[in-house]
């Protein structure tokens, strides 16, 4: 094989993520001349096309889909090499982005961001909205975390469930559906607001209404548990959030929350990462951070973190 050096590794990577060579090239910051140029030597250094045209679309050779996970590791140990020997992980510089439902940086981001400036003062923190059509930004190394429903595309990401909440109504205070009995059949029959539901997969709400023949008139649909909130705080609409997050905006937001007249199953709450921070004390740290404060809203964590139990 013939010699190359670091930044031919990262435009494989930059390659293998994208598909594109224009794609690869503006996150390398090349012109593509440059990059299909940079792909030809890749070609010609491992001896295989590596990307091969598929109708409009470039795919990955078997070869390349072997190359990709061992090369997103060597650039990982090679960024890590970049910190001075010996130094200390609380003192390192470090950005972690973290993809979790849009209420998350409302309602927990700012007792993280204070707990991480404490621990890691030269470190930051990214928030960013949950992307469910895009499953391979823990394996590229484009976010650190993700939580929420956490369907699992890549088996090899570590997860742990940081609760199973019940789900329940909020409606705004005064509103006339909090008068009386809550009944199926009144609750079915309000006008509700609810969160965009995943292709061919409808509302657990919505599945235990139908096996009793009933529906929702779902008025508005919106890209969030916490809009969803915040728009029935503002209307007679009437929302369905899990319970732990309802239970911290309902007091800011006015709402006042009520029992579901009809059993539904739990929603679960993930935490996922990639195996490559397994051993990461600072990415530990952070883990078992997000974990005591989603649940009892303390950000004192002594490091390094013990791994909670996985799912």
């Amino acid at each position: 094989m013939k010699q190359y050096d670091l930044n031919l590794l990262a435009a494989l990577d930059a390659l293998l993520a994208t598909g594109s060579v224009t794609a690869a090239a503006t996150r390398m910051h090349l012109s593509t001349p440059a990059m299909s140029h940079t792909l030809a030597r890749i070609r010609e250094v491992f001896e295989d096309p590596i990307l091969v045209r598929a109708g409009r679309r470039l795919v990955p050779t078997p070869r390349a889909l072997a190359l990709a996970e061992p090369v997103r590791q060597l650039l990982v140990q090679a960024q890590a090499l970049r910190a001075t020997a010996g130094q200390d992980w609380q003192a390192q510089p470090r950005r972690f982005v973290v993809r979790a439902p849009e209420g998350w940086a409302v309602a927990y981001g700012v007792v993280i961001a204070q707990a991480l400036a404490e621990r890691m003062p030269h470190a930051s923190l990214q928030w960013l909205p949950e992307a469910p059509h895009d499953p391979g930004a823990l394996r590229e190394g484009r976010i650190d975390l993700e939580i929420g429903a956490v369907r699992r595309a890549d088996t090899r990401a570590q997860a742990v469930l940081l609760a199973a909440q019940p789900l329940v109504g909020a409606a705004r205070a005064g509103h006339p559906l909090l008068k009386g009995r809550m009944t199926l059949a009144r609750y079915a029959g309000a006008r509700h607001v609810d969160t965009s539901p995943r292709a061919g997969e409808p509302a657990s709400v919505d599945r235990a209404l139908a096996e009793a023949g009933l529906a929702r008139d779902v008025a508005l649909l919106v890209p969030s548990t916490f809009t969803a909130l915040i728009a029935a705080s503002r209307s007679d609409l009437v929302a369905t959030a899990s319970a732990r997050t309802a239970r911290k905006m309902a007091e800011p937001l006015g709402l006042a929350l009520f029992k579901l007249p009809v059993a539904v199953q739990t929603e679960p709450t993930r935490m996922a990462w990639h195996p490559r921070h397994e051993g990461d004390e600072a990415h530990q740290w952070l883990r078992t951070c997000v974990t005591r404060v989603f649940h009892d809203g303390r950000s004192t964590v002594p490091p390094p973190a013990t791994p909670a139990t996985r799912t």
